[in-house]
């Protein structure tokens, strides 16, 4: 018998599990854009608009390298409320941090290991983002390349 081993590359992994993420996202009542550059210069890899106005991002691991040599996710923390990785099944979880929330994808969708901490914003910074997310928004469904905030 043949045994075939299926791998996907690190590019194929990162979309596999950023749609499933965008997908719970989206079932939870957010509106996630990928793909956001923040105010000071670092991507989210998610950013979301949540039912109440809270600004969830999502920072996308695709290998133990890649979370390995990227120390850039505590830039993320002043620009969301809330702030959680996402990772795919075989991840090897255990080497993630504690403090942030953890949810893991497949292309299909996603479940919340973790329960990301709530640290709200500071109201004007808040409404500084949210303006400028609906904007990216509104770009990108006119189909003008947009990616900053």
């Amino acid at each position: 018998m043949d045994v075939t081993i299926v791998t996907t590359s690190r590019p194929e992994t990162t979309a596999t599990v950023t749609r499933g993420a965008a997908r719970l996202l989206a079932a939870l009542g957010y509106a996630p854009l990928s793909e956001v550059t923040l105010p000071n210069g670092r991507r989210a890899d998610l950013m979301a608009l949540g039912p109440k106005g809270q600004i969830f991002i999502v920072e996308v691991k695709s290998s133990v390298e890649d979370f390995r040599v990227d120390l850039k996710w505590p830039d993320y923390k002043p620009y969301c409320d809330a702030f959680a990785f996402a990772v795919a099944p075989e991840f090897p979880r255990e080497i993630l941090p504690q403090e942030p929330g953890l949810i893991v994808a497949d292309g299909f969708g996603g479940t919340i290991l973790r329960e990301a901490p709530a640290t709200p914003l500071p109201g004007a910074r808040r409404k500084a983002l949210t303006l400028a997310f609906a904007r990216l928004a509104a770009l990108r469904a006119a189909g003008v390349v947009a990616a900053e905030l």
